[in-house]
């Protein structure tokens, strides 16, 4: 039976088909390059989680990849939760609600739109979808000084809002969700849905919703990182301390001068391995959704 076979395979591909000799290097190579890698990325936040046990001093003299002679973690961690009464705690609330509420309703009108542009037929819709299109050619930093004129105008500058309404709309988002909808939303299901009396609104929340969990997850992880590591629409519409997020507070903490209460070298780091926390709870919370929504299309498929 193997001689058929590989007389088969001769005859299809060649006489070389069947034995060619695999590279003995292959595996090496892949296992090396995959190494390095792995290093590659993990050697920031490693540096990060070490620099941060360390003093000043130690910081400039001694191996930035490997601890020091003592331990400060403990005196890091409390020079920054004492700093101006606790105020890292209040900017780290604020980056949770500027990103969470503004990745949420982000998520929630990116998916409305892309919903929208995928099954509705109307007039101006081939113009709409050129305007999204094209958005992306648009850097942000062209937007700044509009943007400020237009809040300024609105009296929001130096407001939750100043920050929150920007976040809500992302055109990415809605070509993503678009894309999406296209290929995991039969018309055959909406049009039984419309027959049987059921209303727009009813469709999109109990048939179209409950299919794009994985876009949905997409869309607020992308918007909720974009938001929680923003710095430069904080440091252009907020003024008081007290509505800075984690992404401008530790910056500040470097154009303050050294005291001898507190260290901002040290402080800063502290406040940056501590900001990390929430990105990695929300990544573990969102792996559910893709999940399932991998487990669906197998179904489908």
């Amino acid at each position: 039976m193997s001689d058929m076979s590989n007389a088969i395979m001769q005859s299809k591909y060649g006489a070389g088909a069947s034995n060619k000799p695999k590279s003995k290097w292959s595996r090496p190579g892949i296992l090396i390059a995959l190494a390095v890698l792995t290093f590659y990325s993990i050697a920031p936040l490693w540096w990060l989680v070490v620099s941060v046990t360390k003093s000043r001093v130690e910081l400039y003299n001694t191996n930035g990849l490997w601890f020091g002679k003592e331990n400060h973690l403990v005196e890091n961690f409390q020079q920054l939760f004492t700093y101006e009464n606790g105020i890292f705690f209040k900017w780290m609330l604020n980056s949770i609600l500027y990103a969470g509420v503004g990745s949420l309703v982000c998520m929630v009108i990116s998916i409305m739109a892309g919903y929208s542009l995928s099954k509705f037929e109307f007039r101006g819709k081939a113009v709409e979808m050129g305007l999204v299109m094209s958005s992306f050619l648009v850097p942000t930093a062209l937007l700044t000084l509009p943007m400020y004129l237009l809040f300024s105008g609105l009296h929001l500058t130096d407001t939750v809002w100043a920050v929150l309404i920007p976040s809500f709309v992302n055109t990415f988002d809605v070509y993503l969700a678009k894309e999406y909808i296209d290929g995991s939303v039969p018309d055959e299901l909406l049009e039984a849905a419309r027959v049987d009396g059921a209303g727009e609104f009813h469709i999109f929340r109990k048939i179209v919703m409950p299919l794009l969990p994985t876009p949905a997850a997409t869309i607020f992880i992308l918007t909720f990182v974009l938001q929680w590591n923003n710095f430069y629409l904080p440091i252009t519409r907020l003024r008081g301390s007290d509505k800075w997020t984690l992404s401008l507070g530790p910056y500040s903490f470097m154009q303050t001068k050294q005291s001898s209460l507190f260290d901002p070298t040290t402080i800063a780091l502290a406040g940056a391995v501590l900001s990390i926390i929430p990105l990695a709870v929300v990544m573990i919370a969102m792996q559910r959704f893709w999940k399932f929504g991998v487990a669906l299309g197998g179904v489908k498929g």
